[in-house]
């Protein structure tokens, strides 16, 4: 059996009880070394293997579970597996050899990053929609980075993009977003050396031109947190 697990974001305690429990009962852990914490992985006290995936190809990582598919493994990735982990095509050779698994859900580093920040991504005659999305890269983007944009009224929030962060300010600035726009990064959400960065389109580069590693851009005006309009919720 194997388990997708969610990690978190980066806070060892924000792994679910579910993960945790997993953890401890497993035989075999893979996990993605360069983005789970090591506290994480400490909770597999009577795992015999434990290997790190950052450097193996699709074809080691399958030949891994088929050569440990009669013993239950915790397949680790950090945030929620639902998001930038590349599960479906693990799930597709799982599937093709019928070797069982199920999936665990975790916090992404979104949430991780709003909680972080104390903000809301649903402020009423703000915005009601939240897009998780990244600038094109190596990696191909279907979704035009203009298309994306063109969804002013939306909460906007960029993985795997921070190298890409000039890209982004300058297509907004094109498609008539102002300057003053909000514009924050949140550099290693919920980890132990969490940064974060507020500023605006007009300042936010400069601000983090230093960063190399895992950060979130989050963009729009629901940053303001401040409503258009009231609620209906809690209004009699």
């Amino acid at each position: 059996m194997v388990y997708f697990i969610g990690a978190g974001p980066g806070d060892p305690k924000l792994i679910t009880l579910k993960a945790k429990e997993i953890l401890e009962e497993c035989d075999v852990v893979l996990f993605t070394g360069s983005l789970v914490p090591r506290d994480v992985i400490s909770w597999a006290k009577s795992a015999k293997i434990i290997e790190d995936s950052q450097g193996m190809k699709y074809d080691e990582i399958f030949n891994f579970f088929k050569t440990h598919s009669d013993k239950k493994i915790a397949r680790v990735h950090t945030g929620d597996p639902s998001i930038y982990s590349t599960i479906a095509k693990q799930i597709n050779f799982l599937k093709s050899e019928n070797i069982p698994y199920e999936v665990v859900a975790g916090v992404t580093s979104a949430f991780g990053a709003s909680a972080s920040l104390g903000v809301e991504y649903t402020i009423p005659g703000v915005s009601q929609t939240l897009i998780l999305t990244r600038v094109e890269g190596r990696t191909p983007q279907p979704e035009a980075l203009e298309n994306i944009l063109n969804c002013k009224h939306s909460s906007l929030v960029f993985y795997l993009s921070i190298s890409l962060i000039d890209k982004l300010i300058d297509t907004a600035l094109r498609l008539g977003y102002s300057k003053e726009t909000p514009c924050y990064v949140v550099e290693k959400a919920t980890w132990s050396d969490e940064r974060i960065y507020k500023g605006s389109l007009g300042d936010i580069a400069t601000k983090v031109s230093h960063i190399r590693g895992i950060a979130l851009i989050m963009l729009g005006d629901f940053l303001h947190q401040k409503e258009k309009c009231e609620s209906h919720l809690y209004v009699k």
